[in-house]
Order: structure tokens, then C-alpha cells, then sequence
């Protein structure tokens, strides 16, 4: 050992030094044992993410601000790959000003806690499913990988959501795009099929993508699920094509999203088939993926490091402020090491420079001065030549030579994975390189793994992933019914579109017997209204902010009494679009009213057009199930020319249908009910 060596050991406590000469038995080097030691020491609560492409095989975490900034690690190179062996580690000098003002926009915490919460199977009732047809767009790089793990978490899901509406009674129509590069074996649906048919124990057949309701009759006793062609010959697709999807979703009753990875990506078969089918939810594994994303970008653990590996920093540049926002650190690898070093006037060669990008590695740098977190990066490399495997050599970063590989993949891989056998919680991001982790360390288990590293770089850019928010949406809290009323089992009337509420808080101080809710998009008009309701002091009306198609059956299935009235009056249709559709009377919406109305429930709805109410009157009678008819018992003064109702039989009217009144214009309304005998 040599005396520099000696000092910093001394430095140490007995128990320490048995740590520091065991790594060093081990193989490891005096100065990587340095290294593991001090990580081992402070691992403690620490939370290490990974981000990066497949060039970057290994990941290091130290814990910033020890040894003066000071560390021993080493990064070969050759091309664009990456692995970090022995050698030093730059801190950023935050006493240096920077002139450049950061510009890029910061995906702050609150748009990351905005995720969307979407409607999933899990959620909807077996009986729902029950001869429904539904298509299930899975993804092929799990379920079709070479390397396939049925126990990992991504393919159990996966398999399960299938399953799952296979034993539910669903007729499933499976689509998906492959190719050789996922599994070389498969290109023919025919070899798919017989695939799936094998890990799923159930007969799946190829069908064409015309046909393919015939296919189902026609399959019905001879197959158990149907897999339509390969997406991927079909440049519609990729166009997000309106024809195409139309042509997709017909017949198709739910469609399920189980592709996580794929939701960053704007396709027919995740974004455009949503337009024509009137339920779309995520399967089991897209949900599965959708909560491991938000814990590892909204994590509070502390301290909280990114590694951060692969180029293009001009692309990245806005998640990279991200995590200069809300990490204690960040430790940069790959390309993106050489450009941070440049910008601070360290010779790097530069070929490894991207010249665009060096502003934006500037603001990143003024963004970490600003919270006066460290930024590191490797000075040295250890590089080994193509032609000697077994020979390798020390290089600065200044002046790398081509043809060299990289090593100490597996050392950094055994070394992160003690790490995280501890106290120290590490993802790591990105399909190759969770594999190159799990074959070197079994302590990185399945459940530390996110595979897709490009939606997770889109998360952190702030930008919305177009296959999650195509999805239907659901309320996210669960209701204290028992808090929202003072007595909650009494009969509900809700109102959709409640607007700025007079028309319900009217109901409401007529009617003690009964409870009432509102359900309105506008935030502002229910803020309104609750805050008329805690001023009134009033405990038999509510309102909540959201949108009721999707939410409906999420809130009112929850509630302990019965739903004895549904009030839909005066939606604003849109004229552009035919028939005069609106966004607010949807399918699910009409279904979700006409199962969790009570017996002789009722349903009124009215307007001012009359092509509206007559729209809304066909759309309830067309997807009620046959339990909603068209109440007759009126008397005949209050029936007008149409059959349309003369008066409001509540007695109470809205602020648009007092408006309308008031300047002589016709109110078009009617009354269904739900009928004990099902048509």
C-alpha cells in the first residue's frame, strides 16, 4: 500500500479499515475500495437513479461533498459506450458565476403530480365485461422478448390482463407491432399466435384486420382470442391515421391500453382508436408501469442523486433542469459528461462535443449554482484496446484514442447491487441496460426496473405522453360520504353540469329528505358553490370539479344510498361537428347512469334546442340497455307540440332556463325512468 494510501487510512476507524482491506482482497483496487467504502458508509436513505440509453452498461453513486469533492472512478470509452473503472471525479466549483440565465422550462413538482388518473380494468365490474368485445393493444417487447420471465412483474401483468378478460367472458381482439429485433423467431402472426397460444394456455388465432367481427363468429367455438395482423406493415399506424382507427375499432365495445412503453408515441392503435370506442382503460401492466413512473420521478426520498448517461443534452436539456430542481446532485456519464466539462473550459476532444448544446449545458450549470447541489463528472478513463483485450491503460479525458472498449461492467454492477441490499433504493432505466444489471447482480431485482428510458425522459421534458391521456378518466379519491352529508343514506339527486349551481342549492333547501350533488368540469363554478354551501351551512348539498363522463360511475357507484334522479339540462352542443355532438353525453356516461340508477329512478333532461334534446333523448334510448323508457304518465296540460314537457315538474328552474324563459323561447324537456323490466 502505498503512503498516500496509508494517510487516507488512517483517517479511518478500525471497523472501517476491515471494510476498506476486505474490498481490497476482494479485487477491487485501493481506490475503488476507497470509493465502496464511503458509499457503504453513507448509503443511508440515499435514492440512486439511473437514466440513460444502452451505451451506458455501468452506473456509480457516490455520496457528494466528501474528500473536498475529490473521488476515484475511471471511464473507458470507445464510440458512444461507457463504463466507469477506477479513477478521479470532478466536483463543480459553485464559487464560479455564470452569465447565462436558465430559459428552459422546468417540469416543476406540481405538473409531475398532475399524471392523469385514468380509468382502468380493475375498475370495472366483471359483469360489465361479459360478451364485450374487446381489444387489447399489448406490447411486444415484453410478451414476445426472446428472454421472456414470466415471473417478472411486466410480463405477469401482461399475461394477466388477458387472462383476466378471457375468464370475465370478454370476446379479446389482441393487436400489437413486432418485429425480428424483439424476437427473431416471429414476423408471421401465425408463429405469434402459436406463441401467445403456448404462455397464455389458451387457443389464439390470426385473423386479417378486415373481417375480423365475421372472424369472431366465426371462431367462436374454435378459438379462445384473436390476433390481428402485424401493425407494423401498415404505415397508418404511425400516421395516426382517423381512417384507419375508425377501421381499427369497429365493432370493438372497450378498448384496454397495455403498452406502457409505447404511450410516449402518437399511433393508431394507442391515441386514434380512443376517438371511436366509448370506453378506453389501461390493463394491468400499463397501470402497473404508470405507478412505478410516478414513485421514481415524484420520489422525497433524501438525499436523491441522478446518474445520468447517453448524449443529446440539447434534447434533454429540460429534464435535465428537472432534476437539477429536485436532486441533491447530479453525477453525468456517457456523451453528455464530455459536455459538461467543456463548458467549463476542460479540454475534452471534440468530436464528443455537441456544439448546439452548450448554452443549455450552461443553464443546467447555473441551475445546480443556484441550489448549490454538486455536479460531477469523470476526468480519467481507463480504456483497453481492441487489439489487447487484456491490456488497459490510463487516458485523460483530453485525449482518449480511438479503437479502445470499455471494462468493469460487472464490478460497478456487484457494487451497486451491495448498495442496494442496504438502505440505498436504485432504479434503473432503460430495457438494455436493466438487462446488463440483472445478469451481473441478482440483488437488482425485477421490482427496481423500469424498462421504457424514453418515456421517462419525456415525463421529465414536462411533456404529456399521448397514450396516457387518451385514456378515460377516473376520480381519483375515494369520498367520505358520511362527511359530505349528515345523513348519507338518504336518496341522491345528481345534476351533471351544474353550472354555478342555483338550480341544485334551490333543490336542496326545499328538499331535507334528499341528498344532492353536483358534477361540473368548471373548477371555478364549484369552488362557488361550496363556498355557497359552507356559508348556508347546508349538509344535503355537494359539489364536485370533474368531468362526469369518465368520473360518473367512479363517484356515484361509491355512494350508500340510492340514485333516485339524474339531471342533464341545457349542454352546449358543438355545431361543427354532425348531429350536434357534444363531449358531455357520451356512451360510457349513458351506460354508467342507466346501471347505478335505482328502480323507477328517473332521468331529465331538457334544453333549448331542440335537435339537442331530441340527440339526447335517441342517445339514452340507444345505449340505456333497454331499462330506460320514455315516462308517459304527465298530464295532458303539461304535455306540449313534440311530447315535449310545457313545465319544469321540479318547479325550479336553472339560470340558462330562467334566461331562455324570460325572452319567450321554448324549453324542449322530457322525463325517462328506469323500468323494472328490461326492454
Amino acid at each position: 500500500m502505498n503512503t498516500a494510501s496509508n494517510r487516507r487510512v488512517l483517517l479511518l476507524s478500525r471497523a472501517a479499515q476491515r471494510s476498506y482491506r476486505r474490498f481490497c482482497c476482494e479485487g477491487v483496487g485501493h481506490q475503488h475500495a476507497e470509493l465502496l467504502l464511503r458509499i457503504e458508509e453513507e448509503a443511508k436513505g440515499y435514492v440512486i437513479s439511473k437514466l440513460g440509453s444502452a451505451s451506458l452498461s455501468t452506473l456509480l453513486q457516490p455520496k457528494p461533498i466528501l474528500d473536498n469533492g475529490k473521488y476515484v472512478t475511471f471511464l473507458g470509452y470507445r464510440g458512444n459506450r461507457f463504463s466507469m473503472r477506477a479513477g478521479t471525479r470532478n466536483v463543480l466549483d459553485h464559487a464560479k458565476t455564470f452569465s447565462h440565465r436558465v430559459k428552459e422550462k422546468v417540469c416543476d413538482e406540481s405538473e409531475l403530480n398532475s399524471f392523469p388518473h385514468v380509468q382502468t380494468l380493475r375498475r370495472i365490474p366483471k359483469e360489465e365485461l361479459l360478451r364485450k368485445v374487446v381489444m387489447v393493444r399489448f406490447d411486444s417487447t415484453i410478451l414476445l422478448h426472446e428472454d421472456l420471465h414470466q415471473q417478472s412483474p411486466s410480463v405477469s401483468n401482461a399475461l394477466f390482463t388477458i387472462t383476466y378478460l378471457y375468464n370475465a367472458g370478454a370476446k379479446i381482439i389482441l393487436v400489437s407491432n413486432w418485429s425480428v429485433k424483439t424476437n427473431s423467431k416471429f414476423f408471421a402472426a401465425e408463429s405469434v399466435a402459436e406463441f401467445l397460444s403456448v404462455i397464455l394456455q389458451l387457443k389464439v388465432v390470426p385473423a386479417k384486420l378486415v373481417g375480423r367481427m365475421q372472424s369472431i363468429v366465426e371462431n367462436e367455438e374454435k378459438s379462445d382470442i384473436l390476433l390481428l395482423e402485424n401493425l407494423s406493415q401498415f404505415r397508418e399506424e404511425l400516421a395516426n391515421c382517423s381512417k384507419f382507427a375508425e377501421l381499427l375499432s369497429a365493432g370493438i365495445d372497450i378498448f384496454v391500453n397495455d403498452a406502457f412503453s409505447q404511450s410516449h408515441r402518437i399511433l393508431v392503435s394507442s391515441v386514434g382508436i380512443t376517438s371511436f370506442c366509448h370506453a378506453c382503460v389501461a390493463g394491468f401492466h400499463f397501470e402497473g408501469a404508470l405507478h412505478q413512473l410516478k414513485q421514481l420521478v415524484v420520489s422525497n426520498k433524501k438525499p436523491y442523486l441522478a446518474i445520468i448517461g447517453g448524449s443529446n443534452l440539447l434534447e434533454k436539456a429540460a429534464a435535465l433542469h428537472f432534476l437539477a430542481s429536485r436532486c441533491d446532485g447530479l453525477v453525468f456519464v456517457g456523451m453528455m459528461a464530455f459536455q459538461i466539462m467543456h463548458v467549463q473550459g476542460l479540454p475534452v476532444p471534440m468530436k464528443l462535443v455537441e456544439p448546439a448544446a452548450n448554452e443549455e449545458a450552461l443553464n443546467i450549470i447555473q441551475a445546480a449554482k443556484f441550489r448549490s447541489i454538486p455536479i460531477l463528472f469523470p476526468e480519467d478513463f481507463w480504456c483497453m484496446s481492441g487489439r489487447r483485450e487484456n491490456q488497459v491503460e490510463l487516458f485523460p479525458a483530453h485525449c482518449i484514442p480511438d479503437g479502445h472498449d470499455t471494462i468493469g461492467a460487472s464490478k460497478l454492477a456487484i457494487m451497486l447491487g451491495q448498495l442496494n441490499q442496504k438502505n440505498c433504493d436504485i432504479t434503473v432505466v432503460g430495457n438494455l441496460t436493466c438487462k446488463a444489471f440483472t445478469m451481473v447482480s441478482s440483488s437488482f431485482s425485477i421490482h427496481n426496473m423500469a424498462g421504457s428510458a424514453s418515456v421517462v425522459w419525456e415525463i421529465l421534458r414536462g411533456r404529456n405522453l399521448p397514450g396516457l391521456m387518451a385514456l378515460d378518466r377516473a376520480y381519483p379519491f375515494e369520498i367520505d360520504w358520511s362527511a359530505t352529508y349528515r345523513n348519507p343514506a338518504r336518496p341522491l339527486v345528481v345534476d351533471i353540469g351544474s353550472g354555478n349551481g342555483l338550480f341544485l342549492l334551490e333543490m336542496a333547501r326545499r328538499r331535507k329528505d334528499l341528498n344532492f350533488l353536483g358534477l361540473e368540469i368548471n373548477e371555478k363554478l364549484v369552488s362557488h358553490c361550496l363556498s355557497c354551501v359552507q356559508q348556508s351551512g347546508m349538509r344535503n348539498g355537494y359539489f364536485i370539479a370533474t368531468n362526469a363522463t369518465s368520473t360518473f360511475r367512479s363517484i356515484i357507484s361509491s355512494y350508500p344510498g340510492k340514485l333516485v334522479l339524474v339531471s342533464i339540462q341545457c349542454p352546449d352542443p358543438d355545431f361543427n361537428k354532425p348531429q350536434h355532438c357534444w363531449s358531455m353525453l357520451q356512451r360510457p356516461l349513458i351506460e354508467a347512469i342507466a346501471d347505478l340508477l335505482a328502480s323507477d329512478g328517473k332521468v331529465f333532461l331538457q334544453s333549448d334546442i331542440e335537435g339537442v334534446a331530441m340527440r339526447m333523448k335517441e342517445q339514452f334510448l340507444r345505449h340505456g340497455k333497454g331499462k330506460l323508457v320514455v315516462m308517459q304518465d304527465h298530464s295532458d296540460n303539461n304535455i306540449g307540440q313534440g311530447g315535449w314537457l310545457k313545465e319544469n315538474p321540479f318547479g325550479m328552474h336553472s339560470d340558462w332556463e330562467q334566461h331562455v324563459i324570460d325572452r319567450g323561447a321554448p324549453m324542449y324537456r322530457l322525463i325517462l325512468f328506469k323500468s323494472t323490466v328490461s326492454g
